[in-house]
């Protein structure tokens, strides 16, 4: 295994499971010390139980402002310093129909991570932060209650360029990634059904599912220094589907 992250530390919401947990496992596995936060304590210690000592739990409701400061803060007191933050918590139509709640955690924590998050990663000389929306970041699809995802995932767009055109010149990097269906527990509602399945796979040119494990390596990129030239960009990790 490569040592893409050897002496980094990094912060990674939504860490419990699916994308968080595959992202927060590889960035330890290529040499990270990792901060592994989300709401739910018994699925974040599951996942430091699996890397082991390069890793702390940390508790975090992104939708409170408060608590998004402090999961940084907690960082900084447990490792030194923070070099890589990935705003990976999010929810879904499916869990939360709610517009507020929608828009508090999907966009409004993404937010707070990047108010928090830029300053911290300059003041350790620069680094890179991840935003994770979603390839309805960039488009739409024809299914009601999907308004509050929809919106909430092209401003997470906006809020990448838009941080990091302000933080560039301190050296902090800020891209997004847009995952497209993802075998994840945010879509086994819908890959339950034959149709549901069905649509996500024959949507796509490469006709399955993508893996979180294939998120998490765009992410160890955007997050390495292989990406020094990299910021305000939007990857699309869909096996195809925006390409029809």
């Amino acid at each position: 295994m490569a040592d893409r992250m050897k002496g980094k530390v990094a912060l990674v919401t939504g860490a419990g499971q699916g994308i968080g947990r595959a992202i927060a496992t590889r960035f330890a596995a290529e040499g990270a010390q990792v901060v592994v936060s989300d709401i739910n304590d018994e699925n974040a210690s599951r996942v430091v139980e699996e890397i082991g000592t390069a890793a702390k739990v940390n508790h975090c409701n992104t939708a409170a402002e408060a608590e998004v400061k402090a999961a940084i803060e907690f960082t900084v007191d447990a490792f030194g310093g923070i070099d890589v933050l990935v705003n990976n918590a999010g929810v879904s139509p499916a869990t939360t129909p709610d517009w507020d709640r929608m828009v508090a955690i999907n966009l409004s924590g993404v937010m707070y991570g990047l108010k928090y998050g830029c300053e911290a990663v300059a003041a350790r000389g620069g680094g890179s932060i991840v935003n994770l929306s979603s390839m309805l970041g960039l488009i739409s699809v024809p299914f009601p209650n999907l308004e509050g995802y929809t919106a909430t995932k092209h401003g997470v767009v906006g809020l990448t360029k838009h941080y990091a055109t302000l933080y560039g010149p301190r050296g902090v990097r800020v891209n997004c990634i847009n995952p497209g269906w993802i075998e994840t527990p945010m879509t086994d509602p819908i890959a339950a059904t034959e149709a549901g399945r069905s649509y996500m796979e024959q949507g796509a040119a490469l006709g399955r599912l993508g893996k979180p494990e294939e998120v998490a390596a765009v992410a160890l990129f955007l997050a390495s220094d292989d990406a020094s030239f990299v910021t305000g960009s939007s990857y699309l990790v869909d096996g195809g589907w925006t390409a029809r």
